[in-house]
């Protein structure tokens, strides 16, 4: 008989921090925004500003140099950075499942090595350097082990331990993960088992992928511009006291143009529709999934978790860019235009675009840059939390916490035990602190500091105070208590305050064998020409 909570993890891909209705946006999530009202909103979770690292900290409460993904999947020779989760390091799955719980997983994966989309069929699925999430404590699974997929027509899908394949019809990546979940977790209902899914999403990860009943909703919302956009995105967080009203909004990136200056004004607005569409439709998926777990009398005790792997991606989409990584031909036969081309108008599944900087700015408001960076607008994620039996409705914190303290909160949550030991292996101690308490409306502040590194974008945050710097450039100070969109740089003004952050950093990232990114890159390049070789 079960009594347990069950536990939902839902993650989604490249969205920014306004990009929910809960956070400003006006793109329609009434589905997510109800959880955060009938639940917890935390203001100040963070992520690790890309996708392997974020997953492979989410899911083993470690960070993700511990994890054994310090960068991507590339393996650069070394364990922080051999680019899958390693074997000291154990999943919340492999933990939960331990406890008696049935594990599901449907979506992406993306933690587990480096895979060619071009050459699917050599794909090295499921050897020591390419685990598979069956061999990572779930027991079922559905969806694709790569960073990105087509939506209309994926080009590498697994069921369980099997490729399945798949030809476009009325196939769309976020309903088809979406109702295999749903399916899974009917057949844990029926064994009577508690169970934890993990549910993540590649929505809106580009490519700009939508269904034209979605998009049809936004066909001129976005024609007023990314400036009206963004400003009134902050002035409806305002309005909520979602931020502090003395956080100024940080400016229009400098590469972006005015709105007023764009020549392409309806192909750029066209980008920004499909996006919110791609939103839009995984907010309905939400819908549906919380339908089925009142169908099935068992969204009281559910805990369910929402949040972001990444903020915004300012990556554009260039024909001879990330575009020619991917198939670029439909799974039934039809030619994809691969890149950003103004005259194609985004969203079918013979296009392969991205929605570019300027949206990505959108997305980040207020804060400042995008995925791959540690300032506010890379690592910023709401975390919405819903438990009926476990969490005070409306409850809104601004206290800062981390992905790596997932873990610990669903241990917490469910009465599971952490493993010291898997497979003959002898397993690392999780880094994160539970959030339980703060869920159900205790006072709670973090004991440790926060750390992150990625591609040599580097910060620290210890109280209300963030060290950061990006590659190659110098570190910076703000105070987060009065300044998190990171407009006043203090540094020089409180010297003692930045050599204890500084010497914590330097501590950690020794400990965590962090390596120089100017070091690391020559691997990285080297790796990723001997990937082209070997396929």
């Amino acid at each position: 008989m079960q009594n347990k909570p069950n536990v939902i993890l839902i993650l989604v891909d490249d969205m920014g921090f306004a990009d929910l209705g809960i956070t400003g946006s006006e793109i329609k999530t009434p589905n997510i925004d109800k959880l955060a009202n009938n639940g917890a909103l935390l203001t100040s979770m963070y992520n690790c500003a890309r996708c392997c690292p974020t997953r492979a900290s989410l899911l083993t409460g470690l960070y993700p140099h511990n994890a054994g993904i310090g960068h991507m999947g590339v393996n650069f020779g070394t364990p922080a950075y051999q680019g899958f989760l390693r074997n000291d390091s154990v999943t919340i799955a492999e933990v939960l499942r331990e406890s008696g719980y049935r594990t599901l997983m449907s979506g992406k994966w993306h933690v587990a090595g480096d895979f060619n989309p071009r050459e699917v069929d050599s794909w090295r699925v499921g050897d020591v350097g390419h685990p598979t999430p069956r061999q990572r404590g779930f027991d079922r699974f559905y969806g694709t082990l790569d960073g990105a997929t087509h939506f209309f027509s994926p080009h590498h899908m697994l069921e369980d331990d099997s490729r399945v394949q798949v030809f476009p019809d009325d196939f769309y990546f976020t309903d088809a993960i979406t109702d295999k979940a749903i399916g899974m977790i009917e057949e844990s209902v029926k064994k009577d088992d508690p169970f934890f899914l993990y549910l993540a999403h590649t929505a809106p990860h580009w490519p700009l992928h939508a269904r034209e009943e979605d998009i049809a909703k936004y066909d001129s919302t976005y024609l007023k511009g990314w400036d009206a956009i963004r400003t009134a995105r902050h002035e409806e967080m305002n309005g909520r006291n979602i931020l502090q009203a003395n956080w100024d909004i940080s400016p229009r990136d400098q590469e972006v143009p005015a709105w007023g200056d764009v020549k392409l004004t309806d192909w750029e607005a066209s980008k920004m529709a499909v996006y919110a569409a791609m939103v839009d439709r995984m907010d309905q998926s939400v819908g549906r999934l919380v339908a089925a777990l009142k169908r099935l009398e068992q969204f009281e005790d559910t805990l369910i978790l929402f949040l972001s792997d990444n903020g915004g991606c300012a990556e554009f989409m260039a024909e001879d860019g990330w575009a020619q990584s991917f198939p670029d031909i439909t799974n039934d036969g039809r030619k994809i235009t691969m890149g950003n081309h103004p005259d194609i108008r985004p969203g079918s599944a013979t296009t392969y675009q991205s929605y570019d900087k300027p949206w990505a700015n959108v997305s980040n408001a207020p804060f400042r840059l995008y995925k791959h960076y540690v300032h506010e607008g890379g690592i910023s994620t709401p975390l919405i939390a819903h438990w009926p039996k476990g969490i005070e409705p409306g409850h809104v914190s601004h206290e800062a916490c981390h992905v790596v303290d997932i873990l610990p909160t669903i241990l917490e949550a469910t009465g599971s035990p952490y493993l010291k030991e898997l497979g003959g292996h002898e397993i690392q101690p999780f880094q994160g602190e539970s959030l339980v308490d703060m869920l159900a409306g205790k006072d709670w502040s973090r004991e440790q500091p926060i750390f992150w590194e990625h591609e040599g974008n580097c910060a620290v945050r210890l109280g209300n105070f963030k060290l950061v710097k990006q590659f190659d450039q110098d570190w910076e100070l703000y105070d987060m208590e009065s300044d998190r969109t990171e407009l006043h740089n203090l540094t020089g003004k409180n010297r003692p305050l930045e050599r204890e952050m500084l010497s914590q950093y330097n501590a950690w990232a020794d400990a965590t064998n962090v390596m120089d990114w100017n070091d690391a890159l020559p691997r990285l390049l080297k790796a990723w020409n001997m990937e082209s070789v070997d396929g």
